[in-house]
């Protein structure tokens, strides 16, 4: 039987997923609660919009998050 690793990653730091509504951020953000990771950020586009380098810089200034993973697109569906 394989033993668990060990994370590198804090698991009380603030983790921003950009894009946790779409099919790998919501994925990414299930694994990392149910690996027990605590203090998760996340925003909607409609509280800030990614392409916005002043909105984002004021979110980041005020939330602090120490890991950041990207996930967030823009996509056109299937058809």
């Amino acid at each position: 039987m394989a033993t668990p690793a060990t994370s590198p990653i804090d698991r009380t730091a603030p983790i921003f997923v950009a894009g946790h509504r779409g099919l790998v951020g919501s994925a990414l953000v299930r694994r990392l609660e149910a690996d027990g990771f605590t203090t998760i950020l996340t925003v909607g586009r409609e509280e800030v919009d990614l392409r916005d380098q002043a909105a984002v810089t004021t979110w980041f200034d005020t939330h602090r998050p120490r890991y950041v993973i990207l996930a967030a697109g823009t996509v056109g569906g299937i058809l």
